[in-house]
């Protein structure tokens, strides 16, 4: 770096000190389909402002560190998983949504198939909670949750990311299930099967739930090959 650009850094940074004092983070709305609901992964505050309250997951973005990365290294450190969906949505930088000082976070929803992932939920007092059970968080995390969850329903209809939150193969009762969850609304049995089957996005593997307390339902995979060819994931088809 040159002298004269290096004098010029300098000067602007002493003229305009404040703007240099404002730190980033990520927050991750971590969304999971488990016993017929969707929940999402909180942990409790350490801040003394919000003693025993809930949070969302997140921190800090290093000086070092691209945003994207931050998110999946926040996801890895609580998870443990870093091949998970995982979608910008908004950045929150109201002046007082933190009691530190100024910090502008951006957030992103992530979602996990619990079935299949079982997370070490033993330390950081980590725990799922029904999304229609939570009505405050800690800071601004409420209105952040709300404002994924619209993200998330606004895409459900046209893109297949619901099915990174169930299992390979699973039944059209439970397919329905999360989409109600999602939606927080009851949907006609047979205009959604009628739905699916129209736009091929479901695989009939022949099988039939087991140990179940209902009459068995058949069973069903996604039909990646509809939007990938089957040569890249789900959460990369989607984009």
């Amino acid at each position: 770096m040159g002298t004269a650009l290096q004098k010029t850094i300098q000067q602007l940074r002493s003229e305009n000190r404040e703007y240099f004092q404002i730190a980033l983070s990520v927050d991750c709305v971590i969304f999971g389909f488990d016993e017929n609901e969707l929940k999402v992964l909180l942990i409790k505050s350490d801040l003394e402002e919000f003693n025993d309250q809930w949070s969302l997951l997140g921190d800090l973005v290093s000086p070092d560190e691209n945003l994207d990365s931050a998110s999946y290294r926040v996801l890895k450190e609580r998870t443990g998983l870093d091949d998970v969906y995982l979608e910008q949505v908004y950045t929150f930088g109201d002046v007082n949504r933190h009691p530190a000082g100024r910090v502008i976070t951006t957030a992103w929803y992530s979602l996990i198939n619990v079935k299949d992932h079982q997370l070490d939920l033993a330390h950081n007092e980590l725990h799922w909670h029904p999304v229609t059970e939570i009505t405050t968080l800690a800071f601004d995390h409420k209105k952040i949750l709300d404002t994924c969850l619209k993200q998330l329903q606004s895409k459900i209809d046209e893109h297949p990311i619901v099915f990174n939150l169930l299992p390979e193969k699973f039944s059209l009762r439970e397919l329905q299930s999360l989409y109600e969850s999602i939606l927080g609304t009851k949907l006609d049995r047979r205009n959604f099967r009628k739905k699916f089957f129209l736009m091929d996005w479901l695989i009939d593997v022949n099988e039939l739930e087991q140990d179940v307390p209902h009459r068995p339902g058949k069973l069903y995979r996604f039909n990646a090959a509809r939007f990938s060819n089957g040569k890249v994931k789900l959460e990369e088809a989607v984009h």
